[in-house]
């Protein structure tokens, strides 16, 4: 999108948005301090994000997107100067300069994307909990069963690893009084007991839950070769940002592993990044679409856990845009931390409908000029009301604005394109094919045939206390797995020696040392640390 005089061209700085009595621009600076798109269906809501992605990626900001409808597409395809968006252009003074951004598909199935995989250690028991729909009691329980695995060196990578553990957990009631010599899992039972309460009936729930998971397609989302989010952080040879598009048509059937997932990549990129501080535009920007979604029925616990990782995420350099229908679908602390409002037309034909609209306009700095109310009912397609920070981080006064057209395609792209897409990908062939590791289910089977290396077992090949040090690290976390890449067990080992502080350090050091010194069969596997959201802490 170009002028001749370039007075309303994207700059190093600025994003041109929108263009009214005002011109809407968004400051790369600041684009970090978050954003929301709200709108009824059909209001141009999609177009808006397209804009936005666009103006990110010209500035060298990958981005990530959610595309409910399959219409985001497009903009990995150059823009056509149809009649309709000619003339906008001209209206705006603009002259229509068709583009194309460098785009990466992914798909928690596989099917029109790359697959999308995460580990069950990765996820942690609070997401998890929250993807089964669990209740109090079972999700404590389903922490137990972490906390176990976690002491024992576990590694839970998919679904058949959880399914073995909370077996292994369960109270064996055929074997009321065996001793471990008996029973292969009593250590297992014995440590989950320890922590409380571990009843079959609330295991054979949680397990019910994760047949419900597996039948609406979840388990293909546990596994791996896990996705490293560095991928999604790219550019592509010209210096722009790279688009990554989830493909989530067939996703949102399950609307509760929808929210779950994307909640789980946010947490993930808050563990990873480091502190970045302010920074001239944002490592990454973030479009959580549907995102209603994320806060129906969550529990408090874990909407206070969301509230944090918004506010703390923008010091990672990270941008979270959320997109919905009504301001009011945000949660009023989470709302706060949204400077960069888009807010298209909403409807109000009942008492309800405009006690909506009313707390819509509440969420915007007044503007003297303009009865907020009345027009958002008014806006027509592709007009909005923006409101975005200005120098200081605070809020424009609300304009009303027509939102310039994208200059990639807009509307989905062809099976073929996508084809022609994806076998160009830069990450083509890295995830397509999936891993089963050794991990949780295997190193069970093995106990209970029998065949498993004993947790207090002879010295390793070296001799000594060396040699038992090293058998140790081998079972727990499978460094005698023989393939061409880390296992989850060796990256939990290797990221807990690049713990945050010296304080985890030194807890990692203790409890090798209480290892070593005592029972060398204690557990090193202690020193896992957990991050905001239940994950494992990986800076």
């Amino acid at each position: 999108m170009a002028t001749s005089d370039n007075k309303l061209a994207d700059t190093d700085e600025k994003i041109f948005i929108g263009k009214g009595e005002e011109t809407a621009w968004l400051t790369l600076a600041l684009a970090n301090r978050h954003g929301l798109v709200t709108g009824a269906t059909g209001t141009g809501k999609t177009v808006s994000l397209q804009v936005m992605a666009e103006g990110f990626a010209r500035a060298g900001v990958p981005v990530f997107a959610a595309d409910i409808k399959g219409d985001l597409s497009g903009i990995s395809e150059v823009g056509e100067a149809k009649d309709f968006i000619v003339k906008r252009a001209r209206e705006m003074g603009l002259t229509f300069q068709p583009d194309q951004f460098s785009t990466v598909f992914w798909d928690v199935f596989g099917e029109q994307g790359h697959p999308v995989r995460a580990t069950v250690t990765e996820m942690g028991p609070l997401l998890l909990a929250r993807m089964l729909d669990l209740n109090d009691v079972q999700e404590g329980v389903l922490n137990v069963a972490f906390r176990v695995a976690d002491e024992n060196g576990l590694a839970l990578i998919d679904m058949k690893d959880l399914r073995a553990l909370l077996d292994a957990i369960a109270p064996d009631s055929s074997k009321k009084g065996a001793d471990e010599g008996e029973d292969p899992l009593a250590s297992i039972r014995k440590a989950a007991q320890s922590y409380g309460n571990v009843s079959k009936a609330t295991v054979g729930t949680i397990q019910r839950q994760l047949l419900v998971l597996e039948n609406q397609g979840g388990a293909k989302f546990f596994g791996e070769p896990a996705l490293t989010l560095k991928d999604f952080m790219r550019t592509d040879r010209d210096g722009r940002g790279m688009v990554n598009i989830l493909v989530a048509d067939k996703l949102m059937q399950s609307p509760r592993l929808y929210a779950t997932f994307l909640l789980w990549m946010l947490s993930e990129l808050f563990e990873e990044l480091p502190e970045a501080g302010d920074l001239p535009k944002p490592k990454l920007v973030f479009f959580f679409d549907e995102a209603h979604l994320l806060f129906t029925d969550a529990p408090k616990a874990l909407m206070d856990k969301i509230e944090q990782v918004v506010r703390l995420i923008r010091s990672k350099g990270v941008g979270v845009y959320f997109v919905t229908q009504n301001p009011i679908d945000v949660p009023d602390k989470v709302l706060a931390q949204l400077g960069n409002r888009v807010q298209h037309a909403l409807r109000a034909f009942t008492p309800r409908d405009q006690k909506a609209v009313a707390a819509a306009a509440q969420t915007f700095r007044p503007n003297p000029k303009l009865d907020t109310a009345r027009v958002i009912m008014e806006l027509a397609k592709g007009e909005a009301l923006g409101s975005f920070l200005e120098g200081g981080g605070t809020p424009s006064m609300v304009e009303r604005v027509m939102v310039r057209p994208p200059s990639a395609r807009i509307g989905p792209i062809t099976p073929e394109e996508r084809k022609a897409i994806m076998d160009a990908s830069p990450v083509k062939g890295k995830y397509d094919t999936a891993i089963d590791a050794e991990s949780a289910y295997e190193i069970i089977q093995k106990r209970l045939a029998g065949t498993a290396t004993p947790a207090d077992g002879a010295p390793g090949e070296g001799g000594g206390i060396l040699g038992q040090i090293g058998a140790i690290a081998a079972t727990i976390f499978g460094t005698n797995v023989k393939r061409g890449r880390l296992s989850t067990g060796q990256v939990i080992a290797r990221n807990v020696t690049r713990s945050v502080t010296d304080k985890v350090v030194g807890g990692v050091v203790a409890d090798l040392g209480k290892s070593v010194g005592g029972s060398v069969g204690g557990s090193i596997g202690r020193a896992l640390v957990r991050g905001a959201l239940g994950g494992i802490l990986r800076r």
